[in-house]
């Protein structure tokens, strides 16, 4: 799926333009959406159950076949967590029935040498399993999960270390995805009274945000530290189109992570963050509001576009909506700011759910939506169906409707 022209403008001229739109009127409702979505979204689930293993999870469908992974990829939390939330949206036992025993696969993580997407992996999983059932085994999950990604956090570089493996000169990596798997950190530090979880969570998003972003609020994708003295080696990109450019989907890990930072903490220099991030973004998004993998990409208007990054930066668009309007004058503007964020984010589901999108029943391997990007510079998971767009798509939807 190729990008179309770039629609840059300016915030102030954005803020101007949040009236009332008679067309509006015309357009099929969220909750008409949703509906649609979640109905579809129940039968093409548990048709893909049907293709599962004990031990294998959908990564992707690419060449006519469904790829899967084994537990230890970094995706294998989604699918058990997109089925909690079409249970929460349906409140099909059929469903939760699936989303237990695809949950329940992820506990083997629990005694594997794992890295910072444990965060990923657990928190969609079990996480949502226990926000929705209350199941107090999932409890201690959380807890060891949560020890496990504490267990790679540095006092010398203030970061959680993201990979083991180290490429060029790599000392001490750390990518902008990791801001998301703090939200397991939190979540385990409210069940379990361990403050140091909160602690850490903390002491990573103020690092992050002092050396991984630009002027203008775009995000690097990795940071190299020393480890010994905590100073910055580096600032590059690993699946970006350079070193300089704003990968898309790292600018939506960090709307999203900046955003939950300030909805567990309160701190406003988190919601100023993450106001920054979304204005920047604001600029740059196309008129459907799905962005180019890359904003900075030289192919410009014949470049891929990436559903995955939409899903999660209308997520974390709905989300800031409602932390903004309730932020009591933090943030200057905030009940334009918050109609605008809820706006973007509507968009990004219609264009979404659209045809152009929004697969059918059993196609694309019954994934949910279709042109989603990995990795360009690697040449992995280039305009396929991706577990994480849906799980995103999926966890808006919820949101906007508030289900």
């Amino acid at each position: 799926m190729f990008c179309k022209s770039l629609l840059l403008i300016a915030l102030p001229l954005t803020l101007m333009l949040v009236s009332s739109n008679p067309a509006e009127a015309k357009k099929e409702s969220v909750k008409s959406i949703a509906d649609r979505v979640f109905s579809l979204s129940r039968n093409k689930y548990t048709l893909m159950d049907k293709s599962l293993s004990d031990t294998s999870f959908p990564r992707n469908f690419q060449g006519g076949k469904l790829v899967t992974s084994d537990v230890n990829w970094w995706t294998s939390g989604f699918y058990p967590g997109s089925l909690w939330y079409i249970y929460q949206y349906t409140e099909d036992d059929s469903i939760k029935a699936l989303a237990i025993k695809h949950t329940e696969k992820l506990r083997t993580l629990l005694s594997m040498n794992t890295d910072h997407d444990i965060g990923f992996q657990i928190g969609c999983s079990f996480g949502n399993m226990y926000r929705l059932t209350g199941e107090k085994g999932c409890i201690d999950v959380l807890d060891k999960a949560a020890g496990k990604l504490t267990s790679r956090f540095s006092q010398n570089t203030g970061t959680i270390k993201s990979w083991d493996f180290l490429r060029k000169d790599w000392r001490y990596p750390v990518i902008i995805d990791n801001m998301m798997n703090l939200e397991m950190l939190f979540m385990a530090s409210r069940l379990t009274g361990k403050s140091t979880y909160a602690d850490v969570a903390i002491r990573h998003a103020t690092t992050t945000l002092d050396n991984h972003f630009r002027d203008d609020f775009s995000s690097y994708h990795l940071v190299d530290y020393d480890p010994e003295t905590g100073a910055v080696r580096s600032k590059e990109t690993v699946q970006g189109y350079k070193d300089e450019s704003a990968w898309a989907r790292g600018q939506a890990w960090a709307l999203y992570g900046y955003t939950m930072c300030y909805r567990e903490t309160g701190d406003k220099k988190f919601l100023t963050q993450a106001v920054g991030i979304a204005d920047y973004l604001m600029g740059r998004l196309p008129e459907d509001g799905i962005p180019c993998w890359d904003f900075d990409s030289d192919k410009a208007q014949k470049d891929y576009k990436d559903a995955s990054a939409a899903a999660i930066m209308a997520s974390a668009f709905t989300e800031l909506s409602s932390l903004v309007k309730n932020s009591k004058g933090i943030v200057p503007g905030t009940s334009k700011l918050s109609k605008l964020y809820r706006n973007q984010a509507e968009k990004m589901v219609r264009t979404l759910s659209s045809e152009e999108y929004l697969s059918n029943l059993g196609e694309d391997g019954n994934f949910i939506l279709r042109h989603s990007v990995g990795n360009i510079p690697g040449g992995s998971e280039v305009d396929v169906p991706l577990s994480y767009a849906d799980y995103y798509f999926l966890e808006t939807l919820v949101r906007l409707t508030k289900k």
